[in-house]
Parts: structure tokens; sequence; C-alpha cells
């Protein structure tokens, strides 16, 4: 179909699969179903008519090259706005098919819910101020929430911290270089000036943290979340930010050279007079956001989304 020319049919037939040869998963849908839940998708851009869509000559099927299998999900989303009950590691292939496909409202949903079943199973800590030797002590046990704990300027570096909740904490100039944060929380922590070079932040949680003049060089924060964070003055240099969530995130003045933000989705995020230089912003979402006076060279932005950047 050319470009600018409205969808000849409200059907739309569907191979999606890893090969063309022996085939995919085959789908039937609507046009109405792919672009009104999320129209701001990937799939909705493809079905909007402003791009050009190739069909199978002889089936007329449209041959999407990602994971057939969990397309079904991606559907029933898009149709009645549910989310299947799936085992975890499931969840984290539906995400990437998410991410993938741009479906912010789904990738929301799977990560409210991990969370929720995380909060039911993780006992609780209730201490005010821990020594690193008390954290080691704890952590060697058993999983817990160090919410509202008072752990600034202690150095817990190479520390495997996985899935521990920091949410609310003091954390302010700690040290967690070269740490093991994967799936760690640190939702509205109080973590300023702190450093978490080399760390592993795989899927973190840092809704609302305050990161101003944090550390972060070559952290990987690979599908963080990172909405409403403020991370002013940042340094983020060759940061792994792939498919992360930096939604309305506070970025001005920040160093990003050379980092990672592919697939990113940054929406609404202050970026004026941060350091870009080398980044690579291929497909981030860029929408609405504010790059004014940020260095930009050599910078890829290849298939970014730049509806209504402020520059």
């Amino acid at each position: 179909m050319e470009p600018g020319s409205p969808w000849p049919s409200s059907q739309v037939f569907l191979n999606v699969g890893r090969s063309i040869i022996p085939g995919g998963k085959k789908y039937t849908t609507t046009i109405d179903t792919l672009t009104q839940r999320e129209p701001d998708s990937m799939l909705a851009a493809m079905f909007s008519g402003r791009y050009t869509v190739s069909t199978d000559d002889k089936t007329g099927m449209i041959f999407i090259d990602r994971d057939g299998k969990h397309f079904r999900h991606i559907l029933n989303w898009l149709r009645d706005g549910i989310i299947p009950m799936l085992q975890d590691s499931d969840y984290q292939e539906l995400i990437r098919e998410a991410e993938y496909y741009q479906l912010l409202g789904l990738i929301e949903n799977i990560n409210a819910n991990l969370c929720n079943r995380k909060d039911k199973d993780a006992p609780v800590v209730e201490l005010t101020e821990l020594t690193r030797k008390e954290v080691i002590q704890i952590i060697q046990s058993e999983k817990v929430r160090f919410r509202g704990v008072n752990l600034s300027g202690l150095d817990l570096s190479k520390l495997d911290l996985s899935y521990v909740d920091f949410s609310y904490a003091c954390i302010q100039k700690t040290n967690f270089s070269r740490a093991n944060l994967n799936k760690a929380k640190f939702g509205d922590a109080e973590a300023g000036g702190s450093i978490f070079e080399d760390a592993n932040l795989r899927e973190c949680e840092l809704i609302g943290a305050d990161l101003h003049q944090a550390k972060l060089d070559r952290a990987n924060l690979q599908s963080a979340n990172l909405q409403d964070a403020c991370l002013t003055q940042c340094s983020l240099c060759d940061a792994d930010l792939r498919s992360a969530h930096l939604q309305s995130a506070k970025l001005s003045g920040a160093n990003l050279q050379g980092a990672n933000l592919e697939g990113a989705n940054l929406k609404g995020a202050k970026l004026n007079s941060a350091n870009l230089q080398d980044a690579n912003l291929q497909r981030a979402y860029l929408r609405e956001v504010d790059l004014r006076d940020s260095q930009l060279e050599g910078a890829k932005m290849g298939g970014a989304n730049l509806l209504g950047v402020i520059r």
C-alpha cells in the first residue's frame, strides 16, 4: 500500500514469525483493533496510511518478523485491555515484544502486575540506619525491603542486591559501583550524588527517584523504569538504557555521551542542555521532549519518534 492512501479494507491478515519459511502464526484482525487502544504505537503507525506496508501478492498477508507465539497476547490487549496470566519469564518475553511495538500501556500494566507479585512475597525490614556489615548479613539470609532506611554514605559496592526494595530510602552519596541491583526498587528514593558506575540496574524500578548528580557511567539500565525521576546533571556516559522508560524524567544538564537509548521511551522528558554526543537514539520515543541547547553531534536518531520535540 502506498503512503498517504487509506487502508483498503477494515480487515488485516498478519503472518507473524521468525522466518517466512515454513511460516509463522497467522492472525486476522481489524484496523480499529490495531490503532485505537494505543494510537501512538508502531502498529497504529503502520496501519495509519502514512507508511508503505508490503503485502504478499498471493495471500494478501503482511509479514512481521517477530515472535508469533506472543502476538496473540498483543492482540488480546489491543482488543480488550487484558493482560494474560503468565510466568515471570514469559512476561519478560512479552515485554520485549511490547517494547518493539511501542505498546506503552501494555508494558506499564505488566510491570505493575509483576510489582504486585513481589510485594506480596517480600518480607519487611523496618530500620532507620544500617551499616555495610548489617546489610550483608541481611541479604545473605533473605530478600528484604529497606524501605525508608538511611544508607547514606555507605560503601555497598560489588554486593548482590538484586530484587531488594530501597523505596523511599535515603541513599545519598552511597557507593553502589559494580553492584548487582537487577530488578531492585528505588521508587521515590533520595539518591543524590550516589555512585552506580558499572552497576547492573537492569529492569530496576526508579520511578520518582531523586538521582541528581549521581554517577551512572557504563551502568546497565536496560528496560529500567525511570519515569518522573530526577537525573539532572547526572553522568550516564556509555550507559545502556535500551528500552528504558524515561517518561517525564528530568535530565537537564545530564551527560549521556555515548549512551545507548535505542528504543527508550522519553516522552515529555527534559533533556535541555544535555550532552547526547554519539548517543544511540534509534527508534527512541522522543515525543514532546525538550532538547533545547542539547549537544547532538554524532547522535544516531534513525526511526526515532520526534513529534512535538522542543528545540
